[in-house]
């Protein structure tokens, strides 16, 4: 179902460094939202399969306004290759200019150690550790220099360094932003991005020891998204959804997500970090309340196959519509649309 007003397509509605099913065994996609204004969709996020939902729902490279990446998890950046290879195709006869591709830049250093770990690891890629968006697509693009200069020589492609144009976000001065102490310091939102359809703004939120990392806000005409991106309930996600008309949320199910481990040690460091660093459904209910957001959509679910009742437990803190979407579902972000007529089915997922 398409809308001409301001919507979102949830691409892809499952987080976490796997590959997902629901209840039934159906899979779902990786993280990854399209932000759609005026015939121009903005894609938030590049989990698996990313690009090829973006095909799947009929979107089109000639038509992305800019890439807009929250932290630098690799659930929130795998297909990112595909979209600078594929899309490449895609772009290869349009005069538009490059794509921006927006995110955080460098941590800087690598993250404080587990205090359950037993020995020092050894760091992938010790020389760079920590790259932000810019050393990512051009590490991605430098993997793939074969690939890439087979087409610019032989068949005469545009350079993909040309398509796309990395962005990393520079914090306002003062914030006191720190990525091993202060990953999340309280802040006014701040923006990032600007065209004739959006302006993007964004806020640090907590998601130790991932930092920086960012949730997005999408302000139009007619109508606002905010995006939650990974993140424990901060003061700062409160600010940046303030008044919006359809908060997307991340949600976790931590009782179910403890029996997916057999390695005892790996269980404890895992929700050790889920519990400091991300957000259950009562607990986005409660934002989403505080935030006087219109609308509530829970996505980035983990585990996906977690029953309904797990992401209906927002309903305990938040009384206005709330939605589960499924993968390619289309939920609107007009002011002058009635949030109500979304509503949860049976099965949890987005109806109406």
């Amino acid at each position: 179902m398409q809308r001409s007003g301001p919507h979102v397509i949830t691409l892809g509605t499952a987080g976490g460094p796997r590959w997902w099913v629901d209840q039934q065994g159906t899979p779902r996609f990786g993280i990854s939202t399209a932000v759609v204004v005026n015939g121009t969709w903005y894609l938030v996020d590049c989990g698996q399969g990313a690009g090829r939902q973006a095909h799947a729902a009929g979107l089109k490279m000639t038509d992305l306004g800019g890439i807009f990446i929250t932290h630098m998890h690799s659930d929130h950046t795998v297909d990112l290759p595909s979209l600078l290879l594929f899309g490449a195709f895609e772009l290869k006869n349009s005069p538009r200019g490059p794509i921006p591709v927006v995110g955080p830049g460098d941590r800087g250093k690598l993250p404080p150690l587990s205090p359950r770990a037993t020995s020092m690891p050894v760091p992938v890629a010790p020389h760079r550790p920590t790259p932000g968006v810019a050393g990512l697509v051009e590490g991605l693009l430098a993997a793939y220099a074969t690939d890439c200069n087979d087409r610019i020589f032989d068949s005469l492609a545009k350079s993909p360094v040309d398509q796309f144009d990395p962005r990393e976000i520079v914090l306002p001065v003062g914030t006191g932003f720190d990525p091993d102490t202060n990953v999340a310091p309280d802040m006014e939102p701040f923006e990032i991005f600007r065209d004739a359809n959006v302006t993007v703004s964004a806020v640090l939120v907590s998601h130790h020891p991932t930092a920086p990392a960012y949730a997005f806000r999408f302000d139009t005409e007619s109508g606002s998204v905010t995006i939650s991106g990974d993140t424990a309930p901060c003061a700062n996600m409160v600010r940046l959804a303030s008044g919006t008309d359809l908060l997307l949320h991340e949600a976790i199910n931590l009782d179910i997500l403890a029996s997916q481990y057999s390695d005892a040690q790996m269980l404890q460091a895992t929700m050790d970090h889920h519990r400091r660093a991300h957000t259950t459904a009562a607990e986005a209910g409660k934002i989403a309340d505080d935030a006087g957001a219109r609308h509530l959509a829970l996505h980035h679910l983990v585990p996906t196959y977690s029953p309904p009742e797990a992401w209906l437990e927002a309903r305990s803190t938040f009384n206005g519509p709330l939605s589960i979407p499924d993968d390619l579902d289309v939920i609107s972000f007009s002011r002058t649309s009635t949030p109500e007529s979304l509503s949860v089915s049976a099965t949890g997922n987005a109806a109406g």
